[in-house]
């Protein structure tokens, strides 16, 4: 079965960047979509960004759009989130989960069927 395992958190300043790695053990491309998701303190999970391994297309939560950029590298087998102007409320556990239904619907985070451990991002100055 896969395994997601993300990498890149940690402490930054608001307004600085941090990318996201999510390295799959085997193909993404068994998966139809892989999202990022991030539970910030006391607050719901909720959806991020997803790709979709069919078309390539992409799907942002309005409060990330035009800072985060999901994309991928088949390749290496690894899902990226690149995020720019961070902001404190951008604070959470993010987690990269994937899923081989064709017809899941973003940002659905039960459709999702693997998940990684998830690591922190803090905003902070």
């Amino acid at each position: 079965q896969l395994q997601l395992v993300e990498s890149g958190g940690g402490l930054v300043q608001p307004g600085r960047s941090l990318r996201l790695s999510c390295a799959a053990s085997r193909s993404i491309l068994d998966y139809y979509n892989i999202g990022w998701f991030r539970r910030a303190p006391g607050k719901e999970r909720e959806g991020v960004s997803c790709i979709s391994n069919d078309d390539g297309s992409t799907d942002y939560a309005d409060s990330v759009k035009g800072r985060f950029t999901i994309s991928r590298d088949v390749a290496k087998n690894t899902v990226y989130l690149a995020m720019n102007s961070l902001r404190p409320e951008d604070t959470a556990v993010y987690y990269c989960a994937a899923t081989a239904y064709p017809n899941y619907v973003w940002p659905d985070a039960l459709g999702m069927e693997i998940w990684g451990e998830g690591i922190l991002v803090t905003v902070s100055s």
